[in-house]
């Protein structure tokens, strides 16, 4: 029985990788166990709500920005399911403004959230992949901002640079081991992360994009499902699903 975690699963992104990754294994006649976390419990309890009829379901409520809380999300993954076969780092936060108008703690936050985070999690979780007899991988959940950085986001462009980076280095850590590591590159991707820009300022985004329309979360949650079911000679590839945006 495979063991898939995802960090950040309470809403957008990360609630529906873990419902379309329920549902695929539960059409396939495939149990799974699911260990997701969010820092927001309500959200998470909801999440948890719509996978359970698919997977066995562990959700913990914890703050990825804090190490110990990853220790405890591994540790008890372990002890509910004995251990873990695939890592999906989503977690990230972001924010819009001028770079002199941020703290260092706030840029602190930003890169332990979105970078720091998932290289711990990820040495957490290798012992547990090299052992694996499940298709073992790796997927990080990226921007095409790492790629071509983003005016007033800037922090946020460098830690999504430096997880592209580590999603290639790590690549080829563990290519030997058969353990691909893989990024999405998201482009613009219709969820509360982008809530503060007005309707003006999405239609001139609207009109850059060929798609024609914004992302959604389910594409980017179909492109991990089929990331779970390729081959481990792709790896290390930062895939961009942006709708022909960058």
């Amino acid at each position: 029985m495979k063991t898939i975690m995802i960090t950040g699963a309470g809403r957008g992104i990360g609630r529906a990788i873990a419902i379309e990754t329920a549902k695929h294994f539960a059409s396939k006649g495939e149990s799974l166990n699911l260990a997701i976390c969010s820092r927001t419990g309500a959200e998470l309890e909801e999440t948890k709500k719509e996978t359970s009829a698919f997977a066995n379901v562990l959700a913990l409520n914890i703050d990825i920005s804090d190490p110990s809380g990853l220790e405890m999300l591994a540790g008890e993954t372990r002890k509910a399911f004995g251990s873990i076969d695939v890592l999906i780092n989503n977690a990230g936060i972001a924010r819009i403004g001028l770079l002199q108008d941020m703290t260092f703690a706030e840029m602190q936050s930003f890169i332990q959230t979105d970078l720091t985070s998932a290289m711990q999690l990820s040495s957490l979780v290798i012992p547990d992949l090299l052992k694996s007899s499940s298709s073992p991988r790796i997927i990080n959940i990226s921007s095409v901002w790492g790629i071509c950085g983003a005016s007033c986001e800037t922090v946020y462009s460098a830690a999504k640079g430096g997880l592209n980076a580590f999603t290639k280095a790590l690549a080829r850590e563990l290519a030997p081991s058969h353990i691909p590591v893989n990024a999405i590159c998201c482009g613009y991707i219709d969820t509360s992360m982008n809530d503060h820009l007005s309707e003006e300022e999405k239609a001139a985004v609207l009109e850059q994009i060929p798609a024609g329309r914004f992302g959604t979360t389910e594409d980017i949650a179909k492109t991990v499902v089929q990331l779970l079911e390729a081959t481990d000679y792709l790896t290390g590839q930062l895939i961009t699903v942006d709708g022909g945006w960058t």
